[in-house]
């Protein structure tokens, strides 16, 4: 007959002899990495400088986009006419992580081909500080009064506006 030691014969705890400074230990990092979870903002608004115009004439402003996988970027290093021509990288790149363009959801590289070119370059540089540099602030100087601040590119109004 085996005999089968308890966990304090064996030099251990059972459950019901654990410390509450290990228990508390234990639920803080539980709740620390629950937390960490639920914060991680993956959708960033924009609004982009002129917006895009469908074939309506509507113009679109507001939109969203979320952060990039790998595969985001790596599926468009595929894609023949990135290989014909590298600066269609960012286009198809965008159109991948660009989820909506104003009541536009269906965004393909065809949406973003018809942006302006401002746009085009206000979104890279969205994609840039989303993606690489984990924040929407942007470093900007009054053209007034040479003062240095900060704005949120994901905030809701275009800049000079209140």
């Amino acid at each position: 007959m085996r005999r089968v030691l308890s966990a304090s014969a064996r030099g251990g705890t059972s459950d019901e002899e654990r410390t509450p400074a290990l228990e508390s230990r234990d639920s803080r990092e539980s709740r620390e990495s629950r937390e960490s979870r639920e914060t991680l903002r993956t959708e960033f608004p924009f609004e982009l400088p002129r917006g895009y115009v469908d074939d309506d004439g509507t113009v679109h402003r507001s939109g969203v986009m979320r952060l990039a996988t790998a595969r985001d970027e790596l599926i468009p290093l595929r894609d023949d006419r990135v290989r014909e021509n590298a600066a269609y990288l960012s286009v198809v790149l965008i159109a991948r992580v660009v989820s909506r363009i104003g009541t536009v959801d269906d965004i393909h590289p065809g949406v973003i081909e018809d942006l302006f070119a401002s746009d085009l370059a206000f979104l890279q540089d969205f994609y840039r500080r989303i993606n690489a540099e984990g924040h929407t602030r942007a470093a900007v100087t009054c053209p007034s009064c040479q003062e240095n601040f900060a704005v949120d590119l994901a905030g809701g109004g275009r800049p000079g506006e209140s």
